[in-house]
């Protein structure tokens, strides 16, 4: 007889059958009816039933549901509470989840180890540190602080709430220690940045005899990562453990080594760990490539060369890049200048549709706003589905870049008409458009709406803003503000400093210098800059040559042919010819045109002629196409009375086809900025501009000499030179206390400036005059400058 069949398995118990259902469940709407199913067919479900549909919601994200059911249960447990604390400190109620353990103690059912671990949990997400402490003191009322769990959610909290000191106390009074334990007080110093700290407890941790995991060594390499003085050792002695331990090949680790080893610019060592990982994964190379873009990192040709052979590899090899490879990578091209592959790149973004991802989209834009393809990065804007503020910060940066000031406002109101909230940068970048463009009323109101943001405590919105009242002509609201500034860096000293030399305030800028030695604030190139151009201006020969020598020989800065220029203009004010031609002939920059054209213009205001004119013919050999030497020349023999020299040399840009910029004034008013050039007549107040400048013009005709012979018609034109329009148009809205502030792009001629004396005087009125060289305040028949400009 064949044998009798098995039994059939016996029928799953009701608590298995609902706990299957329930862990299967994928939303709150499949727990819920799995619940009701319980309620209609077994009222009188068990405790542990009731828990697991419990985690169910909890477990879906559902604690208004789990609050409810936790209140029909006519038996709870620890675990019961403990579930419903953990679900609110996931959800980030801590509130909520500190209640619920006060509702459990008194409910007398016996709070656990669990329930003080997701209470402090809690606590840590939201940062609420007083709050941690008191379950702290509970903890230790129930005797369950000393537990390894609970003291290891103690470090975690007190770590992740700042509070180091108390971290460290708890660690140290605990009777039992684990690896988490070691763990959550190496991140805990990570987190604070407190480096020397992180290196004892790791020490401690290996004379310990504590295994070492990835998560211990890659806070450790974090902690590595910074550029901080005599973190290469450290790095070093991370990396050895990271190889004792055998985990070199773990992904995680060797990715966050290169990024610590690229980020303290050893590209030699990080290049040699990536090249010892026999199958890199693409995080590994997107690492490597934005390792060689670090801005700590200088940036050349061959370097932007290594990151774009690594991409190549990343194709070869069949992978499949992510946004980040792509950013980094056109990052590189960026900095190194190479515009065409960024526009192959560009394709290979738009073949694997990335061109949506905003950060590759902003990378782009500066691009190709920094290659001055302005239309192309136009073009990448508008086709961005979606705008943040980061595409809109580069769309602004990357106008103010190539000077489209005017635009970068605009672009400015249409990001808040967006109903994006401008960061740091974007103020930043605005306020330098209004500096360029000498705007200061726009500029008082991006200031304000940095305020009302929080922005002005930041330094270098404070620096914007002194670099926006110095570009404007208001020196001394540029001092107001840096006085008001709580701390300052060097940019914010050199933009102090500048300001008053470009304003013609010598001492005074000499004086912010001595103040910031006094400061320890190491002076850079621009400090140094503004200093030599305050003697310059000032006049303070003696002065100007003993900061040159400072330095090279105390700082330990090249001089750039800026402060050659400088210098050769400081000697040629103080009409010391000989000496500043000397000084060019034996600098490294006697090649360059711009320092001969300072010594032309020193030539120019002391009448020497004939080395003039040998400076001049050196200039066009240098730089033939360029409209400023022969403009200083023209000028030179219009001086000396050579009218036929002069009219030979504007014969000689005709030949050769150089054009003279054209002049460009602007006056910012009430009613918005106001443009002009020679001759103007497109104004709708122009009649009204030329009637008052002929009555300025025929109250000074008394007091204005005439020291060349200049034809009717040559000065009919200088009576209408575009700073004489703006600023008849400033004396018809200005009431009289406000100064008339013009800007203009060229310098200002000779016959404008002894006119704006004049009209100062006549009109008894302050003139600001700013030109590409200087600021020149006319005040009662003088200017600032001293007539040398």
């Amino acid at each position: 007889m064949p044998p009798p069949p098995p039994p059939p398995p016996p029928f799953p118990s009701l608590d298995a059958f609902y706990l299957h259902l329930l862990r299967a469940c994928t939303s709150l709407r499949h727990a819920a009816a799995v619940h009701a199913h319980i309620a209609r067919a077994h009222p009188a479900a068990s405790l542990f039933l009731r828990n697991t549909l419990l985690a169910a919601y909890c477990r879906l994200g559902g604690p208004l549901p789990a609050r409810r059911l936790l209140d029909e249960m006519p038996r709870r447990n620890a675990v019961s509470f403990n579930l419903l604390i953990d679900a609110y400190s996931r959800e980030g109620l801590a509130p909520l989840s500190l209640e619920t353990l006060a509702r459990a103690r008194r409910a007398g059912v016996g709070v656990d180890r669990f329930s003080y671990a997701a209470a402090l949990a809690a606590c840590s997400r939201a940062g609420h540190l007083r709050a941690g402490r008191a379950v702290h003191a509970l903890a230790v009322l129930d005797g369950l602080s000393s537990g390894v769990f609970v003291s290891n959610s103690l470090v975690s909290m007190y770590s992740k709430c700042g509070e180091m000191g108390e971290a460290r106390r708890v660690f140290d009074v605990a009777e039992e220690r684990d690896d988490v334990s070691w763990n959550s007080l190496v991140s805990g110093y990570v987190r604070a940045g407190a480096r020397e700290e992180m290196v004892r407890v790791f020490a401690m941790m290996r004379r310990g005899g504590m295994g070492l995991n990835s998560f211990a060594l890659g806070s450790v390499i974090k902690c590595c990562s910074g550029r901080g003085d005599g973190t290469m050792d450290i790095a070093e002695a991370v990396h050895g453990c990271v190889i004792k331990a055998g985990l070199d090949s773990d992904v995680f680790l060797v990715s966050a080594m290169i990024d610590m080893y690229a980020k303290k610019g050893a590209l030699v060592e990080a290049a040699a760990l990536f090249r010892s990982v026999q199958e890199p994964n693409v995080v590994m190379f997107n690492t490597m490539i934005a390792g060689f873009c670090r801005t700590e990192t200088v940036i050349g040709k061959e370097v932007a060369s290594e990151a774009l052979t690594l991409y190549s590899e990343v194709q070869s090899r069949g992978m499949q890049p992510t946004e980040f490879t792509f950013s980094s990578v056109l990052r590189a091209c960026n900095l190194a200048g190479y515009l065409e592959f960024g526009k192959q790149i560009h394709g290979q973004v738009i073949k694997y549709t990335f061109q949506e991802d905003d950060f590759i989209g902003s990378v782009l834009i500066d691009l190709y706003f920094n290659s001055g393809c302005m239309e192309d990065g136009f073009r990448c804007f508008r086709s961005s589905p979606k705008h943040d503020i980061v595409t809109w910060t580069a769309m602004v940066s990357g106008c103010v870049q190539n000077e489209l000031h005017e635009k970068a406002l605009s672009l400015f109101h249409e990001s808040l008409g967006a109903g994006l909230k401008p960061d740091l940068f974007t103020i930043s970048s605005v306020m330098n458009a209004c500096a360029s463009l000498a705007v200061a009323r726009a500029g008082e109101q991006i200031q304000c709406f940095a305020t009302k943001s929080g922005f002005d405590r930041f330094t270098v919105m404070g620096n914007s803003c002194v670099h926006m009242y110095a570009r404007s002509g208001d020196v001394d609201a540029a001092t107001r503000r840096f006085q008001e500034m709580e701390s300052h860096d060097v940019v914010s000293w050199s933009a102090v400093i500048s300001c008053h030399a470009q304003h013609g305030c010598a001492r005074d800028a000499l004086h912010f210098f001595d103040e910031m030695v006094d400061a320890k604030v190491v002076p850079n190139e621009i400090t140094f800059l503004g200093v030599l151009t305050a003697c310059s201006h000032g006049g303070l020969v003696d002065e100007g040559l003993r900061y040159y020598e400072t330095m090279n020989k105390d700082y330990g800065l090249s001089p750039t042919i800026k402060h050659c220029t400088c210098v050769v203009d400081l000697l040629g004010r103080a009409g010391r010819l000989a000496d500043a031609e000397a000084f060019i002939s034996n600098s490294i920059f006697h090649a360059d045109p711009v320092i001969w054209r300072s010594l032309l213009a020193s030539c120019r205001i002391h009448r020497d002629l004939e080395r003039g004119q040998l400076v001049a013919n050196r200039i066009m050999e240098l730089e033939p196409t360029s409209s400023a030497s022969y403009v200083i020349l023209y000028n030179m023999y219009l001086d000396a009375g050579e009218l036929s020299l002069a009219s030979k040399t504007r014969d000689l840009m005709k030949q050769r086809g150089v054009k003279k910029e054209p002049g460009l004034s602007w006056i910012e008013l009430k009613c918005g900025v106001h443009s002009f050039v020679a001759g103007d007549k497109s104004h709708p107040e122009s009649s009204a501009i030329y009637t008052k400048l002929e009555e300025m013009l025929s109250r000074i005709e008394k007091l204005a000499t005439t020291d060349t012979e200049i034809s009717k018609r040559e000065q009919n034109l200088m009576n209408c030179h575009s700073e004489k329009l703006a600023v008849a148009l400033g004396m018809i809205h200005l009431p009289q206390s406000a100064p008339i502030r013009v800007m203009k792009n060229l310098r200002v001629c000779r016959d404008c400036h002894s006119t704006m004396k004049l009209i100062s005087k006549s009109e008894n009125r302050e003139i600001i005059l700013r030109d590409p060289i200087r600021f020149h305040h006319f005040r009662d028949g003088s200017c600032s400058c001293a007539d040398y400009w």
